[in-house]
């Protein structure tokens, strides 16, 4: 192959990847707030599931919403971060829900030992 085509062919690829780069940073956000959770599901069972078996989990939950119900076990916020609400499910480790920076929430403080619903 000449020069020529060998840097024509790096360009070209360059474009396409930054084509799919710009796709996909600009890809609507999804509103959780209107969308319906394909599962509910407990904390603690959630943990379990995962525990067990992670790969398994992943293919059961991994890119669908989802409502976690739990007792909340912390809530810690960063300066201009989100908010990040911890579930208890019984064990050392936690579920660790983030709350969305790009969404308003009706509620961003939630007292330790209420039982919730996160869908996200």
């Amino acid at each position: 192959m000449s020069g020529k085509r060998i840097l024509l062919l790096i360009l070209g690829l360059g474009l396409i990847g930054a084509a799919i780069g710009f796709a996909l940073w600009n890809k609507p956000h999804e509103n959780m707030a209107s969308s319906e959770a394909e599962t509910t599901i407990e904390a603690a069972t959630l943990f379990k599931e995962y525990n067990t078996d992670e790969s398994a989990a992943n293919g059961k939950y991994l890119g669908k919403t989802i409502a976690v119900t739990g007792k909340v076990k912390e809530i810690s916020k960063t300066e201009g971060g989100p908010a990040k609400v911890t579930l208890d499910t019984g064990d050392e480790f936690s579920v660790v829900c983030e709350l969305d920076a790009l969404s308003q929430h009706p509620r961003t403080d939630f007292p330790v030992g209420e039982t919730v619903t996160l869908k996200g």
